[in-house]
């Protein structure tokens, strides 16, 4: 089969495409055929070596969808030729087939497209536990999704929509601003714009990129506001006094802390909404396999609107 792969870590010209031989499902192990593997920026974290060791060569990609081509020993609720998405990948997701954890392989409803089931795993299970596990967000209260127009913010502006929240998302185009709004956002803000939180108040911020925007956020919080940190690039100075003035919390997560059955019920949450409609994955642009370097440039511009996605 063949597989994306990288032997060194590096920048986006390291990612090579091999053929391998095709794994074989072990206790507890099913073998899904990609159709589709979503494309996120902890993908170029991984390649680039600044987020824990890995194996080399490495394949990458977190988020399969596909169909369930075999399964290991003691395998139990899932069918051959069953349509699928995966959280919890043995092998990467970059491939022609990869293994995933039996028990983090759910079914895909007929209404999702498998390009769109892509963008579940980490951008709605983030989306969500930063929403309700994290930020514990309550119906009635404002919310801002700091950067909303990619996979994450598009997931998070839905999920605070149907949970009853208040929601103002911001985005650099206004393209970008359109489709927050058509996904779920009360109001579009262009985070391009100098004072374009003057007057703004929240309960809770979803934050993408702390690094510039964090010591701001602060000062747009409410007493006892959240601030859910998602994505960061660098350092960032902030005023303490901001956090002490409004008994305020800064929260970081990584979906690699969540515990096997917070994830199932995380999922089921998903499944329910992707059932009836509430939850809509965006896909912004598809690239095939042998073009993995160029979807992960895509992922980390200024911009995008919805989730990156490679089609196999």
């Amino acid at each position: 089969m063949q597989a994306v792969r990288f032997h060194q870590f590096g920048g986006p010209e390291v990612l090579q495409l091999d053929d391998i031989p095709a794994p074989e499902p072990g206790p507890g192990e099913v073998l899904i055929t990609v159709k589709a593997s979503g494309v996120n920026p902890v993908d170029t974290y991984i390649r680039a070596g600044i987020y824990g060791e890995r194996p080399l060569p490495f394949t990458p990609g977190l988020d399969p969808a596909g169909v369930v081509e075999a399964v290991g020993p003691d395998v139990t609720g899932v069918s051959l030729g069953q349509r699928v998405y995966a959280a919890g990948v043995k092998t990467g997701a970059y491939a022609e087939k990869c293994l995933a954890d039996a028990s983090l392989v759910f079914p895909l409803h007929d209404s999702i497209s498998f390009a769109q089931a892509a963008g579940i795993n980490v951008p709605y299970a983030t989306a969500y536990r930063a929403l309700v596990g994290r930020a514990q967000s309550k119906a009635g209260e404002r919310v801002l999704v700091h950067g909303a127009s990619g996979g994450v913010g598009i997931a998070a502006c839905q999920l605070a929509r149907a949970l009853g929240l208040h929601v103002t998302g911001t985005a650099s185009t206004p393209e970008g601003r359109a489709l927050i709004q058509r996904e779920g956002a009360h109001t579009a803000l262009d985070h391009t714009q100098e004072g374009y939180l003057e007057g703004q108040s929240f309960d809770v911020i979803i934050e993408m990129l702390a690094n510039v925007n964090l010591a701001r956020d602060l000062t747009a919080l409410n007493r006892y506001g959240r601030v859910v940190i998602i994505g960061n690039r660098g350092t960032v100075e902030i005023n303490p006094r901001e956090t002490m003035s409004r008994d305020a919390a800064i929260l970081g997560m990584t979906l690699f802390n969540v515990p096997p059955a917070e994830l199932q019920s995380i999922h089921a949450a998903l499944y329910a909404g992707l059932e009836n409609g509430t939850l809509r994955p965006v896909v912004g642009q598809e690239f095939a396999l042998p073009d993995a370097a160029a979807a992960q440039l895509a992922v980390m511009a200024p911009g995008k609107l919805g989730k990156i996605v490679l089609v196999v």
